[in-house]
């Protein structure tokens, strides 16, 4: 069985960083602190080129929820046909409806927006009324993935919830479990699952490789990077599985 590692991007430098270690696709992102947003384009159109892995942008225009008015949208389906035409691989989406369920016009829209692009949904699905009824709504729109913590903080915490979806998918969507996935749990999370695809953040905190700071700003410099040990952790941990 092949197992899929995917890991977030939040800087160019963690892109080289992802190519280096082995990951097999990278989900590209800005704003950490924010969850993550949609990339720029010369953050999308520089990773392209520098890197030969499975490319997915985000496509998120802000922070916060996922119910999103008509400028919003306008600028999604843009930023799709962005991605499509800088050469990526896929784009990541996520929009629900203010009652909880999956915006699903929207999503269709989007996902055939992006065709040829392969589209993942992402953890706008943690937020749904009812999971079970949202996956079936998601394989209706042309989706071929859906990242999801089984709606609890990590992964761990919904690995019952998870295995429940990976068993109603039945190959006919992939659900990668993400958030709180590292190299210690990623077996125990395979084998709870059923899950063949996973994400990780792997990131750790830089420090500011500036020689001189002013320490009367009181600020914190430092930046998200992704961590490469971490990643080499998980693809190996991953292989012992076959």
């Amino acid at each position: 069985m092949n197992y899929t590692l995917e890991v977030i991007a939040f800087t160019i430098e963690s892109v080289l960083l992802a190519q280096q270690s082995g990951a097999h696709r990278i989900e590209l992102c800005d704003n950490p602190a924010e969850g993550g947003t949609t990339p720029g384009y010369g953050m999308i159109k520089t990773a392209r080129k520098k890197t030969s892995l499975l490319l997915y942008p985000i496509i998120r225009p802000r922070g916060g929820d996922f119910l999103y008015g008509d400028e919003a949208f306008e600028v999604m389906k843009r930023d799709v046909l962005l991605c499509k035409e800088l050469g990526c691989d896929g784009v990541v989406i996520g929009l629900l409806q203010p009652d909880g369920s999956v915006d699903k016009k929207r999503t269709t829209a989007l996902a055939e927006a992006a065709y040829p692009l392969g589209v993942t949904f992402h953890r706008a699905f943690d937020r749904v009324a009812n999971p079970f009824e949202a996956l079936e709504d998601i394989i209706t729109t042309g989706c071929e993935r859906i990242l999801t913590s089984g709606l609890k903080p990590t992964a761990t915490e919904g690995a019952e919830t998870l295995a429940q979806l990976v068993r109603q998918a039945n190959d006919r969507i992939i659900i990668m479990p993400g958030s709180g996935v590292r190299s210690e749990n990623i077996i125990a999370l395979a084998r709870q699952t059923g899950a063949i695809e996973f994400h990780s953040s792997a990131r750790k905190t830089a420090d500011s490789k500036m020689k001189y700071l002013n320490t009367s700003m009181n600020e914190n410099l430092q930046t998200t990077e992704l961590d490469t040990t971490e990643v080499r952790g998980m693809i190996a941990a991953l292989q012992t599985l076959g």
